[in-house]
């Protein structure tokens, strides 16, 4: 059996009634199901928006692109998460999938803060081009 949602597109039964008790929930239950299941099923979020450009680079901003050209493995060091924290918790996330929103926010707070380490140099380029696009100063070593 299968039943049509109002895209006509055919859904079975059991698809129609766990969207039907998923339409249900409020906001905040909506996202404990959605932490449920990526914890349940293995997964995590990808974030599917373009990167933002990056600002200009400052001189200490410099210093930073030139190591990371220099090859070897870098670590990526948050010397400032600047202005706009959520954006950088945001970018902190997208660099390392592994670390929860809490463990993102004390890295914002406990400055300066280990993001990457014993990256590749590209790597760790595009992460330090990442977390200055948010508004965070970032120093490779």
């Amino acid at each position: 059996m299968a039943a049509e949602d109002k895209d006509n597109k055919k859904v079975s039964v059991k698809v129609g009634k766990i969207v039907d008790e998923i339409s249900k929930l409020s906001v905040l239950e909506l996202s404990d199901l959605v932490n449920e299941l990526q914890d349940k099923l293995g997964v995590s979020p990808i974030a599917m928006a373009a990167p933002a450009a990056a600002p200009a680079a400052s001189a200490g901003d410099a210093s930073a692109d030139s190591a990371a050209d220099e090859g070897g493995n870098k670590t990526v060091v948050l010397t400032d998460s600047g202005a706009n924290k959520i954006a950088v918790i945001k970018a902190i996330r997208e660099i390392n999938q592994n670390l929860g929103l809490k463990e993102a926010k004390d890295m914002t707070e406990a400055v300066p803060a280990e993001i990457l380490k014993d990256a590749k140099a590209e790597e760790a380029k595009e992460a330090a081009e990442k977390l200055k696009a948010a508004g965070a100063s970032v120093e490779l070593k």
